[in-house]
């Protein structure tokens, strides 16, 4: 068996090279609602309703979704880049926000392209990442442009 060692930033580098959507990830805890940018976001299943997503085991919010029963991921709009940049350094500042709430005690954003909420169907161990399995409970979703990140950057589809 051949062992494939990389230089991590290349590596980074060129999962950089593949374009993809932003989404904020959201849920209840005892200490407050928690949030974290994530590009790692995919569709599963028609039948059942799944999709998938992946948290570092490094973020200080791992221990927040880890152990989270239920979530919601927020598909943003080409506009809401501040929302991308805020959650991606801070998992606890809504300040400002018109949040509202889900039976589960899930924090809702407004304004998303697309809303998925989910409980957890499963989560599975992957390297330095553990990959959230979720069963879509309910959705919602509205027009709009989203918002696209590559090579470390956000940019809107019309950029180049």
């Amino acid at each position: 068996m051949e062992h494939f060692v990389c230089d991590p930033r290349l590596l980074r580098s060129a999962f950089g090279r593949f374009v993809t959507g932003v989404t904020i990830v959201t849920t209840g805890t005892s200490d407050g609602p928690v949030a974290i940018t994530a590009n790692s976001f995919s569709s599963v299943s028609l039948d059942p309703p799944l999709v998938l997503w992946s948290i570092g085991r490094h973020s200080r919010r791992f221990d927040a979704f880890a152990n989270a029963g239920h979530y919601a991921i927020h598909v943003l709009a080409e506009d809401q880049t501040g929302l991308c940049w805020r959650f991606s350094k801070s998992g606890s500042d809504f300040a400002g926000l018109d949040l509202s709430w889900n039976e589960h005690g899930v924090p809702l954003l407004p304004r998303a392209l697309a809303r998925f909420e989910c409980s957890v169907a499963d989560r599975f161990p992957a390297g330095d990442h553990m990959i959230l399995l979720g069963r879509v409970l309910e959705l919602e979703t509205q027009e709009g442009s989203p918002l696209l990140f590559a090579g470390g950057a956000s940019r809107t589809q019309g950029a180049g």
